[in-house]
């Protein structure tokens, strides 16, 4: 287990548009068609990383409370599987189904959407506002595998809180901690 820290993409980037695989619905998704007019919260996860399953219920619980307040959640899968086989599509659909997403889990397989969005670890979170800039990179919380600290989101949903009431985020924000992405060789 790694212990790699979000490289903290600058904030006020845009997102940039992509069209990849999903593992729920089995079609090509496009941001342009995922996001949301509120907000858009994309996630760089895997299957196997144990900082993503110790998160794992409480980003589908965030995800589905949002979501009724306008923001869109989108997870993407970024790792080699060729050298990492526990993170191929059809068990990203397992994992879906067994966590209950409400959201796509898409496949990036060329790995070019983790590099341009400066993706470094999983879970590695992005907010972007209504005209998806970044508002907000960085950590769920504080917890982490084996520290004792509960699971509460609190940071996330603060940004998100903040993003739909129209209030600044705060640029003190905290890098996300996990397993780095297994890149291709």
């Amino acid at each position: 287990m790694s212990n790699t820290p979000s490289t903290m993409l600058p904030l006020g980037t845009p997102a940039t548009a992509f069209s990849l695989f999903d593992t729920i619905s089995h079609q090509k998704m496009e941001l342009s068609n995922l996001r949301s007019e509120k907000g858009t919260l994309i996630i760089f996860i895997c299957n196997h990383c144990p900082f993503v399953i110790h998160v794992i219920e409480k980003v589908t619980q965030i995800a589905k409370k949002y979501k009724k307040k306008g923001i869109k959640t989108i997870a993407i899968s970024s790792n080699d599987v060729v050298n990492y086989p526990q993170d191929a599509p059809k068990l990203m659909t397992k994992f879906a189904e067994r966590y209950a997403f409400s959201f796509p889990y898409l496949y990036d397989e060329t790995q070019e959407v983790a590099k341009v969005y400066q993706a470094a670890c999983t879970p590695d979170f992005f907010l972007f506002d209504k005209k998806l800039t970044l508002a907000y990179r960085g950590q769920l919380d504080n917890s982490r595998p084996g520290n004792g600290i509960p699971v509460t989101g609190k940071d996330l949903q603060d940004a998100m809180d903040q993003l739909l009431e129209g209030k600044e985020i705060s640029s003190l924000q905290k890098p996300s901690m996990g397993c780095n992405i297994k890149w291709k060789s």
